[in-house]
């Protein structure tokens, strides 16, 4: 089978981590006999500085006529300054906006080799194995008003946090299937104590359960879910909220597994279902960290199994997402670490050396 896909490396470790996950593509490609044709274009800082733009529309179009997009990170210090008119982030938000992607799927699960490279106690993170959901459209981030003015008493600034029915059922359906999928326990999350739109969410996720009698539903606020990830993680297997909130919980959740070099992404356009299609855009949950870059030290295994998460959601290819997760819970389970996820008797190298281990598993 051929597949299509945009590659869109963008600013720091970006370029070096997708250069592994080709690999580990390639070898995929190899093992199953597929082909897969790559279409590169710029994202973030790197286009800024090529075209003036975070995102062309030529870029926008290429990845439009994929199956699946593939990006590394975006932004760094060179275009931090916050009066800038263009940021990185703008090319993130465009692409997300234009490929219509309004679900972000980020699973967590602490590998048992690993369990020890966490901050937090082994017998709290052990079986930890959830994935938070997070809506991508509406909210505090693209809500209107949104605003700064200079007033005679001082600066004020607005954010409105806006959602409509549509937007909120489309993510709580991916929550449930999800959840079916898996087993059958959504946490949906939300501060309907206090805000109006919590409460509609809240509505909306009761009425749809009607429709889900298999899946055990509970409601938590987003506080109480937020020290319930660090006390009892492993109670969780699918957790589903609104944008800040996803945005803000899915940074905390990272850190159950030990490093944000070792969790993968997905932002889709459709509900996925086993066995279909969806179209999505993928990526690792760390950013382009400038520091590292160019020194062959970066992590490449969110990346690796961002691509086991492109395989399968958009290309329904169950078997060979499972080989390239296998193949990274072998390596590590020979030994290998980067430096992120470095033990004492471990066996540390490089960006490059990882993937070539992957890709070599992939055999």
């Amino acid at each position: 089978m051929r597949f299509d896909i945009a590659l869109l490396p963008g600013d720091g470790v970006g370029p070096e981590v997708t250069a592994e996950a080709v690999k580990v593509l390639e070898a995929v490609g190899k093992r199953f006999h597929h082909q897969f044709s790559f279409n590169q274009g710029d994202i973030g800082g790197i286009a800024i500085d090529h075209h003036g733009v975070a995102l062309t529309g030529d870029t926008l179009n290429m990845c439009q006529r994929c199956d699946a997009v593939l990006l590394g990170a975006v932004g760094g210090p060179k275009w931090d300054d916050p009066r800038a008119k263009v940021r990185p982030e703008d090319g993130l938000l465009a692409l997300r906006k234009g490929l219509r992607l309004f679900a972000n799927l980020r699973p967590v699960k602490v590998l048992p080799m690993l369990i020890d490279s966490t901050t937090i106690k082994p017998d709290v993170i052990k079986g930890v194995d959830l994935v938070v959901v997070r809506e991508l459209t509406g909210g505090l981030y693209f809500g209107k008003p949104k605003r700064q003015w200079q007033t005679a008493r001082g600066r004020k600034a607005v954010d409105t946090l806006a959602y409509s029915e549509k937007e909120i059922e489309r993510i709580l359906r991916v929550g449930f299937e999800l959840a079916r999928s898996r087993r059958k326990r959504l946490a949906s999350v939300d501060k309907a104590n206090v805000l109006e739109s919590s409460r509609l969410w809240r509505q909306i996720a009761i009425e749809l359960s009607i429709h889900y009698p298999d899946v055990e539903l509970q409601h938590l606020l987003v506080d109480a879910c937020a020290m319930r990830l660090i006390q009892r993680p492993s109670e969780f297997d699918v957790i589903v909220t609104e944008n800040m909130f996803g945005d803000i919980l899915t940074d905390e959740a990272s850190m159950l597994a030990g490093s944000m070099g070792m969790l993968p992404s997905a932002s889709l356009a459709g509900i996925p279902k086993a066995g279909e299609k969806t179209f999505g855009m993928y990526e690792p949950i760390h950013g382009s960290a400038p520091r590292r870059a160019g020194q062959n030290i970066a992590n490449p295994i969110a990346m690796i199994t961002s691509v086991a998460m492109m395989l399968r959601y958009s290309f329904a290819l169950a078997e060979e997402a499972e080989a390239i997760e296998g193949a990274v819970s072998d390596v590590l389970e020979e030994g290998y670490r980067t430096y992120d996820i470095m033990e004492e008797g471990k066996k540390q190298i490089g960006t490059r050396e990882m993937g070539d281990l992957i890709a070599g598993r992939m055999g």
